[in-house]
């Protein structure tokens, strides 16, 4: 029996992603190709590592052992490559982030674009997932959330400007309901829900004064992507509680009204995080760095 490994290597990316499909993409091959390869490492083995259906891949026991055995071992040769990779004068390589359509759209995107005209040897691909994940054992190097929603054990370094939400809704649905005062007037009236991948509904919250409030909206509308949500308040379909920035231009064209602006403040915004390491990679140093200069938050704040 001869395991290499290339095999492992096969085996990790499959074992992190729990499917075929990402994890040939992830190596550049088919998933079909990957689902053989996968077999003869077993026949090899003699043990089975994955129980494969038509919707899902599980790790069996032999295969949770195994990955958890030869994770830290891969680890621990990504970092010697990565000393390697300190001593050619530039970053290079790829970084994977994981983040939020909304935090992706509003900080990440804007400097990743600007990030890699200044270091062309290094390539970067943004997985938009709005659930929290284990990014580690997902084979990411880093994400962009805000705050609160950031597991204590990352390192987590702000990355945009602060950002205020805004409860807005067309000029024809004014026309019918009373624009509210305060937030508990928000009871009385229609608006559209959001909804997280994990199933709970967002309540709405508000502060002012040192006063803080948190409503549980109703309206016949729930979706879980805040564009679709202004899309639906530009149809009358409710109020909204979005981001500010995603409004403002429809605003200032007063094709939304903003209400309850006084009760909104701004909030720290987004974080970069990422899991303490003996040494952060070459090419995630300088993204930290490249945020952080003070010409990007200039043009952060300016876009803000």
């Amino acid at each position: 029996m001869r395991i290499d490994p290339s095999d492992l290597a096969t085996f990790l990316a499959i074992a992190r992603h729990r499917s075929f499909r990402a994890a040939a993409t992830e190596l550049g091959v088919t998933a079909s190709a990957l689902s053989h390869a996968l077999r003869n490492i077993e026949e090899r083995l003699d043990l089975r590592l994955v129980n494969r259906t038509t919707r899902s891949v599980a790790l069996t026991e032999a295969g949770e052992l195994l990955f958890a055995r030869i994770s830290p071992a891969f680890r621990d040769i990504d970092d010697a490559l990565e000393d390697l990779n300190n001593l050619r004068g530039r970053p290079a390589g790829m970084l994977r982030f994981t983040a939020a359509r909304q935090s992706a759209q509003l900080v990440l995107l804007p400097i990743v674009t600007r990030f890699l005209k200044a270091f062309p040897d290094v390539s970067v691909e943004i997985m938009i997932n709005d659930a929290l994940i284990d990014m580690v054992a997902a084979g990411f190097d880093a994400g962009v959330r805000f705050g609160e929603t950031i597991a204590a054990d990352m390192i987590a370094v702000p990355i945009g400007p602060r950002h205020r939400f805004a409860v807005v809704g067309s000029t024809g649905y004014f026309k019918t309901h009373k624009p509210p005062v305060t937030p508990h007037d928000l009871k009385g009236l229609p608006c559209i829900r959001y909804r997280f991948t994990s199933g709970a509904i967002y309540r709405w919250e508000f502060e002012r004064g040192g006063i803080e409030v948190d409503i549980d909206v109703a309206g016949p509308l729930t979706l879980n992507d805040q564009d679709l949500m202004v899309d639906a308040a530009l149809d009358g379909a409710g109020l909204a509680y979005v981001f500010e920035a995603q409004v403002e231009a429809l605003i200032a064209k007063k094709k939304l009204v903003r209400v309850l602006a006084d009760w909104c403040p701004a909030y720290p915004g987004f974080f970069l995080y990422y899991p303490s390491r003996r040494q952060l990679p070459a090419a995630l140093r300088a993204f930290v760095d490249f945020s952080r200069a003070p010409s990007v938050l200039r043009d952060r704040h300016a876009r803000a």
